[in-house]
This record gives structure tokens, C-alpha cells and sequence, in this order.
């Protein structure tokens, strides 16, 4: 191809290369002139695509992270002692090492933020944020936007594993978030064994069906312990229907670093998630290997949703809502998508913690019951709108 072709097809392809290729020979600096002013005139214009790029990806961030900031901080200050916006800040900074700075609040109201509010709010998100972002990954990999993260078995595998402490008399001990989290990964190892039994690589369509075996499995040794154990039955389903009436600082670290991994992760492979969710052979066309990054993602949104449902129980519709409430508004670019549905998907979790606690003051509401009120309508307009689009479900 000559020189003068080339300038002709970047041209047709650039608009404003091509201008500057005219300019420049009008201008009389010739043809290599012309050829250096293409090259960075194509290279500004790159530069401006990925600054717009950019824009719509950090607007989205940044107004789901002030609506998750004003959902914690409405959530500490409601309940039966109204904390102040100003006193939950003098309380925060009271605590934070090295400041001395020293609060006026009251050690009544300081231990109320510090001890009980707080951790509790701060836990809240952390789950949400990781069973949105688990959903939303489950859903590119195995490009099924009704999978959520409970879909190959952690659900019923973390059930189990607190059922057998609660029965053993291990309630409320620490042993019992570390047993949900094995039972946890248990459960998904049993339904990537069962799915690559089945074939020759663990797909996705064989991955959903183990998963739906497995879970039955899990679930059936789960009623049979309930039955046996009729008087730890109410111990059981509380933990079921999930409820961070017992957050604790502890907790948090005890999760916080799983959920770290799973999130560092998944936000790594957000542009690896574009490509599969056009299809693993389109995937193989530009390089990605879509076997090895399926296990990644699935691998890491699997760890971080086991530990989310070791110290919260198990709840449910996070992972549908948020992330389909986010492609609504900002589109299907997982770009978008994966952090924006982490960060709404605490704001939502916060909320119905808030709701639980107070819509029955004293007594508090399981956590589940809220987001199933919300996800239950949500989900059948999600399957509607499916139908209308595609003509089945």
C-alpha cells in the first residue's frame, strides 16, 4: 500500500486526520508532513475517546458511591437514639489512631456508633457490594442474566454447614460463620466436580445443572438435620433468613480480606467480562482464553460470596437487583457494570438492614424478608422484560 493510500484510509476513518492530512498538503509540507500530522491527529482523537471512556465510567462511581456514603450515614443516625451526622463524624475521627483528635460526643452515644451502628452498617455494605458484584460476574461469565452468586451451591452449601454447628450447639460461637464459609466452598468444589464428570470441561450450561443437583443434595441433608433438631429450628431459620444483628468489628476483619481478593479480581477481568459475554468463541478470536478466565471470575466471585454469607446468613436477590438496576441506567458495559453494581448493592443492603431494624422497633425483621419484598417484583420484571425482548424466558 503507498503512502498516499494510507493517508487515504486513516483519513475515511478519522475525520479529524483527515482534515489534517489536507491541511497539510495544501500547506505544502508534503506527503511525510501529512503522514506525521495523521499520526497524532489519530492520536488525539484515540486520546478523546478514552477520556469520554473514562467520564462515563467515573460519573456512574461517583454518584453510587454519594448515595452508598448518605445511606450509612442515615443509617447510623436512625433507631431508637437519633445520632447527629456531625457526631457520627467526631465519633469516627475520635477513633482513628494518630489524629488525638477528641470528641464531645457522650460515651453512651460513642459506643452506640463505634460499637454497635457502625459495624454493623460497614459489614452491610461489604456483603451487599460482594453479592452484587458475585452476580454480576456469575451473569458475564455464563451469560445468564438471571444467575446470581448462589447459583452452584454456595447457598446450600453454607446452610448446611451452619446447620451442623447450630445443631451441635455451636450457635452464636465463632466456629459457625467458619463453617458456613467451608460449606460454602465445599459445595461449589462438589458442583465443579459433578459438571466436569458430566463432560469434557466444566461449561456452563453443565455448571448451572450441577449446580441446581448439588444444591438439592445439600439442601435435603440440611431438612433432614432440621427435622431431627426441631427444638434449634427457629436458630436455624433466623440464620437462613440472614440479619447483622450481631456485627461485629471482628467480623469484619475476619471477611474483609476475602472479599478484598475477590474484588481486586473481579474488577481486573471487568474488560475480560465484555468479551465473554459475546461468546467463548468470539473470545478465542481476540485472544482471551475463555475456559481460564471463566475460572478466574467464577473462582473469585465463589470466595468472596462464601465469606459475605459466613457472617450474614443468606440473602437473597442482591445479586439480581443491583446489577440489573445498574444496566438500566448506565448500560451493559461491565466497565460500568461491576463496580457500580458493588457499590449499589451496599447502598441496598444498608437500606434494608435499616428497614429490618426499624419497621418493628424493638424487635428486629430478618434482613431476607426485606430484599425479598423488593427483589421478588424486581425479579418477575427482569423475567418479563426477557420475554417481551427474546419471546421466551
Amino acid at each position: 500500500m503507498t503512502l498516499g493510500r494510507a493517508l487515504h484510509k486513516s483519513a475515511a476513518r478519522t475525520p479529524l486526520a483527515g482534515d489534517a492530512a489536507r491541511s497539510a498538503q495544501v500547506s505544502g509540507v508534503g506527503m511525510a508532513g501529512a503522514a506525521a500530522v495523521v499520526g497524532a491527529a489519530a492520536t488525539g482523537a484515540g486520546a478523546a475517546e478514552e477520556s469520554v471512556r473514562r467520564g462515563r465510567v467515573r460519573l456512574p462511581v461517583l454518584v453510587s458511591a454519594v448515595i452508598l456514603v448518605l445511606s450509612m450515614v442515615l443509617s447510623i443516625a436512625l433507631g431508637a437514639v437519633t445520632i447527629s451526622p456531625a457526631d457520627q463524624i467526631s465519633t469516627l475521627l475520635g477513633h482513628l489512631p494518630l489524629i488525638g483528635f477528641h470528641s464531645g460526643v457522650a460515651p453512651i452515644e460513642q459506643a452506640i456508633i463505634w460499637d454497635l451502628r457502625l459495624p454493623r452498617v460497614v459489614l452491610a455494605a461489604l456483603v451487599g457490594a460482594m453479592l452484587a458484584g458475585g452476580g454480576a460476574a456469575y451473569q458475564g461469565v455464563l451469560r445468564n442474566s438471571l444467575a446470581d452468586p448462589y447459583l452452584l451451591g454456595v447457598a446450600a452449601g453454607a446452610g448446611l454447614g451452619a446447620t451442623v454447628v447450630i445443631v451441635l450447639g455451636g450457635a452464636g460461637t465463632p466456629i459457625l460463620p467458619v463453617a458456613a464459609f467451608v460449606g460454602a466452598v465445599a459445595a461449589v468444589a462438589l458442583t465443579y466436580t459433578v459438571a466436569a464428570a458430566g463432560t469434557e470441561r466444566a461449561g456452563g450450561y453443565a455448571l448451572i445443572l450441577a449446580g441446581v443437583a448439588a444444591a438439592a443434595m445439600l439442601t435435603a441433608i440440611q431438612t433432614y438435620l432440621q427435622q431431627q433438631h426441631a427444638d434449634q429450628m427457629r436458630q436455624i431459620y433466623n440464620w437462613i433468613l440472614g440479619s447483622f444483628a450481631v456485627a461485629s468489628w471482628s467480623d469484619i476483619w475476619m471477611v474483609a480480606p476475602y472479599i478484598a481478593i475477590s474484588v481486586v479480581v473481579l474488577l481486573a477481568h471487568r474488560r475480560i467480562l465484555d468479551v465473554l459475554r459475546v461468546g467463548g468463541d468470539e473470545a478465542t478470536t481476540l485472544g482471551v482464553d475463555p475456559r481460564r478466565a471463566g475460572l478466574a471470575i467464577i473462582g473469585a466471585a465463589t470466595l468472596g460470596t462464601a465469606a459475605a454469607v459466613s457472617v450474614s446468613g443468606l440473602i437473597g436477590f442482591v445479586g439480581i437487583v443491583a446489577p440489573h438496576a445498574v444496566r438500566l441506567v448506565a448500560g451493559a458495559s461491565y466497565r460500568v457494570v461491576l463496580p457500580v453494581s458493588m457499590i449499589c448493592g451496599g447502598a441496598f443492603l444498608v437500606l434494608a438492614d435499616l428497614v429490618a431494624r426499624t419497621v418493628q422497633a424493638p424487635a428486629e425483621v430478618p434482613i431476607g424478608v426485606i430484599t425479598a419484598f423488593v427483589g421478588g417484583p424486581f425479579f418477575l420484571l427482569v423475567l418479563r422484560s426477557r420475554r417481551s425482548r427474546h419471546g421466551v424466558l
